[in-house]
């Protein structure tokens, strides 16, 4: 969950000088009030299936895959080298080794130090970052098409021989403390970590953060050690998307990954995850606001019952208009911007909402969510109803696909989990051909309010008696 940024707003002193009203704004004060109401836009037109240019696939002998992509008008490319090494591969005292090792993999490699490799990137326009994961770590980059090729040599060359330097080491282990210790104490933050440590028990998909000890005790061997051990071409798979010289960029790829060693097949640690309700609280005395988190563990995206359910959590607390949102925003006023979101990993997904409530409407807030979760399986919603929803995800899903990034993180998306490209050119049709009865029935199947996880973050001494109708509580 990344922060909410808000425009400020220019205040403008009552004495300030005003322009005079012009003729057109007298008319329309003069105006009549029915005239002046907000008209209704018309209606939006038949959204279109999503297009995508035959994509080129093959894999190397060593076990890499590859994927290149025609897309768009602009001559860039967007280069993503995606490895299945992340916190899943991490034991309990591992936790975020995979994060640290991709730090400091970007400060310099056998021949190039830090600011060679930005001072080089940015020669080709662009930069390059590492982002790790719970599957995945990612590195990539964004540059002019020309250079497509020396770009992917340059990430073949961070990938394949990172120097770790030990220089560096403890300058990147202080920032992970830090920014570990300001997210820590956010009661979002809280949240989450009593939400996944309850739900994945001795599973690194339930282990957030680490300690400051366990970071600090990191040695330069270790990460060494965990990239040599990690890291390698049977992990990896690279898509190019953009406008690019297809054969130049295909022969650098065979050039620059064609010898790196085949590696460890990918880890399949599929979690079992826990299914029973539960009220988990975390006491933070004197906050003005609860944090509300409720969840249950779902289908993931390789179940044929997956675009049934996003458009199932989008009506309930997906987007703006949903009826949770509605509920709690609108007509109550107990928060500003609750949320409902499917979180998913592979093979793994929960359905989980989430709400910073005054701290007094906090068991008012918990009864709401209960009551549209129930209402939505007692009765399917209006064709109406759903028709906005359909056209909200397809036209969403189409701009998320309107960039080279866009691209390649779907064909990503589908290859991790295993969906075949007819995923996303069948997108669209198959999220408008979701009936009111397939969502009432998703509902019932898979929203099971007596087998929620709920996880309060607030002033216990305030809300004890409120959460109490939701089940024992456990600090």
């Amino acid at each position: 969950m990344g922060p909410r940024c808000f425009r400020p707003c220019r205040v403008v002193p009552r004495t300030a000088h005003r322009a005079p009203l012009t003729l057109a704004a007298l008319l329309l004060l003069s105006a009549p009030l029915a005239a002046q109401q907000r008209q209704t836009p018309p209606a939006g037109g038949t959204p279109r299936d999503f297009r995508l240019p035959e994509p080129r696939q093959f894999t190397l002998d060593n076990g890499m895959g590859v994927t290149l992509v025609q897309y768009g008008t602009v001559p860039k490319v967007a280069v993503q080298l995606y490895v299945r090494v992340g916190n899943v591969n991490e034991s309990a005292n591992e936790v975020f080794l995979a994060d640290l090792t991709g730090d400091l993999m970007r400060e310099g490699t056998a021949t190039r130090n830090a600011a060679q490799i930005s001072a080089q990137a940015a020669a080709m326009g662009g930069d390059v970052f590492i982002n790790t994961g719970l599957d995945e770590t990612t590195v990539a980059g964004d540059v002019l098409g020309d250079y497509a090729g020396d770009f992917i040599r340059l990430i073949a060359d961070i990938v394949r021989n990172p120097a770790f330097p030990e220089s560096e080491l403890a300058r990147l282990k202080a920032n992970m403390v830090r920014n570990i210790t300001v997210q820590q104490r956010s009661p979002q933050s809280q949240a989450l970590v009593r939400f996944r440590e309850t739900m994945y028990p001795d599973h690194p998909y339930g282990r957030i953060y680490p300690t400051a000890e366990m970071v600090n005790g990191y040695t330069i061997q270790q990460i060494r050690d965990w990239h040599r051990n990690q890291w390698g071409a049977q992990r990896a798979n690279i898509t190019v998307a953009g406008r690019f010289d297809a054969r130049a960029v295909e022969a650098a790829i065979r050039e620059a990954f064609g010898s790196w060693e085949r590696g460890p097949a990918p880890v399949l640690n599929v979690p079992n995850p826990v299914t029973q309700r539960s009220l988990q609280t975390v006491d933070r005395p004197g906050a003005p606001q609860s944090t509300l988190l409720v969840g249950i563990p779902t289908p993931n995206p390789s179940s044929p019952e997956w675009i049934p359910l996003s458009v199932t959590n989008t009506l309930l607390g997906g987007y703006f208009s949903s009826r949770i949102t509605a509920n709690l925003r609108e007509d109550k006023g107990y928060t500003y911007s609750p949320f409902s979101s499917l979180s998913t990993r592979y093979r793994d997904t929960y359905w989980a909402e989430n709400a910073d409530v005054t701290t007094a409407n906090t068991g008012a807030s918990l009864h709401e969510i209960f009551y549209e979760v129930d209402r939505l399986r007692n009765a399917p919603p209006t064709p109406e109803e759903l028709q906005g929803v359909q056209k909200y995800l397809a036209g969403n899903f189409v701009l998320a696909n309107s960039s080279r990034f866009g691209v390649a993180n779907q064909l990503n998306y589908v290859r991790l989990h295993g969906l075949g490209r007819e995923y996303l050119t069948n997108y669209v049709r198959n999220v408008m051909a979701v009936t009111p009865q397939d969502v009432q029935r998703i509902a019932q199947q898979y929203l099971d309010p007596a087998r929620m996880l709920i996880v309060v973050t607030g002033d216990l001494n305030v809300i004890r008696d409120q959460i109490q109708p939701y089940g024992t509580t456990t600090p």
